[in-house]
């Protein structure tokens, strides 16, 4: 249990740290963030079919194969309907950087920024989460590595709406720390969940892979392949995923 809760602080504590890390590197190019988020798609990318998509099927028994598609499609269909709800990432982003409402409508849209950013990042908590269920901390910690890693420099992306809209800094990292916490309370949700319950362990993989296989084809990737460094994201991404599965192989 220590081991889960030091992982879901680090988790969160990822966010709050990417934050840190815009406040002292506010005009991080382009071509170095989609890098980075490329590379951490790729570990994203390996720890989800590793890490919880193959472990599902290993313990899905004879409906292995249906249970972990459903599982699958649940997990994407539950952001797809979130995606509804709220914005994306990038849109905010650049909607409040082409922007200049008035301050009631500056706050309303900070608020769903924040609001957006949360309730997307609760996925990955229960992911993260999840990954323990499976008594493999090796695969578990991979996982919330991955996620972790990705957690960075969205962190970083965070505060730049809020401080072009003229929030001040305390505020601003209030709410960047937030969403990180939101992350914290996801990794223990889905931990205790499937402790409770190993029955549903199959399914609860699956599910949270097909969350983070959503986030990495509609979140990450567009975002990478939006400023003209395709290229240089894609290869990233590739590194990612081969050096995670050089871990998974040698280590895990």
């Amino acid at each position: 249990m220590q081991l889960v809760l030091l992982t879901a602080l680090g988790v969160g504590g990822a966010t709050i740290f990417g934050a840190i890390l815009g406040f002292l590197f506010k005009g991080i190019s382009h071509k170095f963030s989609d890098t980075i988020l490329g590379f951490a798609a790729g570990v994203m990318l390996s720890a989800a079919v590793f890490g919880l998509v193959l472990p599902s099927v290993e313990r899905g028994g004879k409906f292995a194969i249906p249970v972990t598609v459903v599982g699958i499609f649940c997990g994407a269909l539950v952001l797809n309907v979130i995606d509804r709800m709220v914005p994306h990432l990038h849109s905010l982003v650049g909607a409040e950087q082409e922007n200049h409402p008035g301050s009631a409508e500056r706050i309303n849209k900070i608020m769903l920024f924040v609001l957006a950013i949360a309730i997307h990042n609760f996925p990955e908590g229960l992911a993260a989460g999840v990954g323990f269920g499976s008594g493999n901390n090796a695969e578990a910690l991979t996982i919330a590595g991955a996620i972790a890693l990705q957690n960075i420099p969205e962190g970083m992306v965070i505060i730049i709406p809020m401080l072009s809209s003229g929030i001040n800094k305390r505020t601003t990292f209030l709410a960047a720390a937030a969403t990180g916490v939101i992350e914290i309370l996801g990794t223990l949700i889905g931990y205790f969940a499937v402790t409770v319950s190993t029955a549903i362990l199959p399914f609860a993989l699956a599910f949270a892979g097909g969350t983070m296989l959503y986030i990495i084809s509609d979140e990450i990737i567009p975002e990478t392949h939006s400023h003209g460094n395709e290229r240089g994201a894609t290869y990233a991404l590739l590194v990612g995923f081969c050096l995670m599965l050089a871990v998974d192989y040698y280590i895990g």
